[in-house]
């Protein structure tokens, strides 16, 4: 269990103020752009005329049969139950119609869509042991077992933040099947561990790889279970890689205050080690979401100051703006921003819960009912799934991170990012080759927002590869796998879905294509080296470190 050393009042405090900052928008503004009056009016005859059919068992209203919810028979062959979900597609049927009707920016189209997918999500009568007949059949069956385990189930979830669990976590262990690459610590300070990778080949390449994770996640997503690691899989094509494992900040150590410009300068000093460590002037950079965020702003202040150490880049599901729809700019309210800033100036540290709660409401069914509904009502136990497992894993965010991201995500920079040491930065400086990785149904990352980084960055040899998934599993889809279709090619067209309609297409996964071109660009072979770190770093112990546990 990962605790923060916080007074219960501190806690409450950093939580209301957090939960404020993480306010996804003013629902109350958004319910009301969906239920105007004069849209209501007009649909009202519709509306009356279909449920008057419902009543009378004459409703044509079918069950979607790719909606999971609705896959029992009872719901066709029971009346009260075909009457009840009938009634419930028509509300939903009405959300959709209310919503078509909304006008305004995306921004206020995503919020009215956002607060149409919550309400209706909330009120599916699947949701409800009383009106859910395959729970009820479950609680027959089982004598009442279900339901005792159930509520088990459901304390465990309260207990732990409120929300269902997704995978059963004590079925992973960090360092022995999550993080289990083989490496040691070969620097340490008060924001990151640094990992160096055992060598699994006897060459490797003589530019070394550098992995920047999400500030708000757990490094692992990159190192999840053998076989399934994106880390262990570059070691095993002879790149010499590292991994920066962000520390879970904590508001009583102090570390509310970090912000951009701090994690800037943390990447840097985790490439000077990296750098000194693999005897190289150059290395390669990856950056993951908020990782590839700061990936971008050190690229360009190396640029500004004339570093051109950087050899490559590669951004998977990284977004630098907010022109394109997405998420940040769904969330991006006059409120919210105030709230952000207040909770920035004094230093607040988001709760993991706050925000894992935030991105699953982006997709309620299929990451909070769904969940609830197994584990609560029908008192299963939770599935063990490496990538589940990871996500239960929240870390905190510091405020100040959080807003000074979303501001120049939203707002841009006017050619110039924020200053380091001084020194202005600018994306178009960038000079070095850079591949980029998108999901074609991400909903945190939109992947025409993520087309947009390549043309934001400079650099003459630009790779785009987009997979047919989500956020997730467009990042963890190993090199031997051949479940999704993936787009590839120079992103050429400044309109992303130009680029789509004229891109090559293959089925399988982008680990492999990105190894063979990041080795093009990892210089030639040398003999591994047994021993880790060096004398300037010498191992502090053996990966994934202790930051990782806190």
């Amino acid at each position: 269990m990962h605790t923060d050393e916080s007074s219960d009042q501190d806690v409450l405090s950093d939580v209301t103020e957090a939960a404020s900052a993480m306010l996804p928008m003013d629902m109350v503004r958004a319910i009301a752009d969906l239920v105007d009056p004069a849209a209501v009016a007009k649909q009202m005859p519709w509306l009356a005329g279909e449920l008057t059919k419902i009543a009378l068992g004459k409703s044509d209203i079918s069950f979607d049969q790719r909606d999971q919810r609705f896959t029992d028979e009872a719901w066709r062959a029971n009346p009260y139950f075909r009457m009840l979900g009938q009634s419930y597609r028509l509300f939903e049927q009405w959300v959709n119609r209310m919503y078509e009707s909304v006008d305004g920016s995306w921004q206020d189209k995503a919020r009215a869509r956002f607060a149409a997918d919550v309400i209706a999500a909330a009120l599916a009568p699947t949701n409800y042991l009383g009106t859910n007949p395959a729970a009820l059949r479950r609680a027959i069956e089982t004598s009442g077992l279900s339901l005792v385990s159930g509520t088990q189930n459901m304390l465990r979830d309260l207990a732990r933040g409120g929300m269902p669990s997704m995978a059963d976590r004590e079925e992973f262990t960090v360092g022995k099947d999550l993080a289990a690459t083989p490496g040691a610590v070969v620097y340490r300070d008060p924001m990151f561990e640094l990992l160096q990778y055992t060598p699994a080949t006897p060459k490797v390449r003589a530019i070394p790889l550098l992995m920047i994770p999400p500030q708000i996640n757990r490094h692992y997503i990159l190192d999840m279970s053998p076989g399934r690691s994106l880390a262990e899989y570059a070691v095993s094509q002879g790149i010499a890689t590292f991994i920066v494992v962000w520390r879970n900040p904590s508001a009583p150590r102090g570390e509310g205050k970090w912000g951009l410009e701090d994690y800037l300068a943390a990447a840097e000093r985790a490439s000077t080690a990296v750098k000194a460590i693999a005897r190289s002037d150059k290395l390669n950079l990856l950056g993951l979401c908020a990782g590839g965020i700061t990936l971008a702003y050190q690229l360009a202040h190396l640029a500004a100051i004339g570093d051109d150490s950087a050899n490559s880049a590669t951004f998977v599901v990284t977004m630098l703006t907010g022109e394109k729809p997405n998420v940040v700019g769904m969330m991006d309210t006059k409120e919210a921003r105030a709230a952000l800033e207040l909770a920035a100036a004094k230093q607040r540290v988001i709760p993991g819960t706050a925000l894992r709660t935030v991105f699953a409401m982006l997709r309620p069914n299929d990451l909070v009912y769904n969940y609830l509904v197994s584990g609560w009502l029908m008192g299963k136990s939770p599935a063990p799934f490496d990538v589940l497992a990871w996500n239960d894993d929240a870390t905190r965010t510091t405020a100040r991170f959080a807003q000074e991201s979303s501001r120049l995500a939203m707002d841009g920079w006017d050619g110039n990012g924020p200053t380091l040491h001084g020194v202005k930065t600018d994306f178009g400086k960038i000079s070095c080759d850079s591949y980029h990785v998108g999901g074609y149904t991400d909903h945190i990352t939109a992947w025409r927002a993520c087309y947009d980084t390549a043309h934001l960055v400079g650099g003459a040899g630009k790779e785009m590869t987009l997979i047919r998934s989500g956020h997730i599993q467009s990042v963890v889809y190993p090199a031997d796998s051949m479940r999704y279709d993936r787009w590839y090619g120079p992103p050429t067209p400044t309109d992303p879905d130009e680029w789509l309609k004229t891109a090559a297409v293959e089925k399988g996964s982008w680990w492999r294509p990105w190894a063979e071109w990041l080795t093009a660009r990892s210089g030639n072979e040398r003999q591994a080296r047994a021993a880790l770190g060096n004398r300037q770093y010498p191992p502090l112990g053996p990966a994934p470190g202790t930051y990782v546990y806190e």
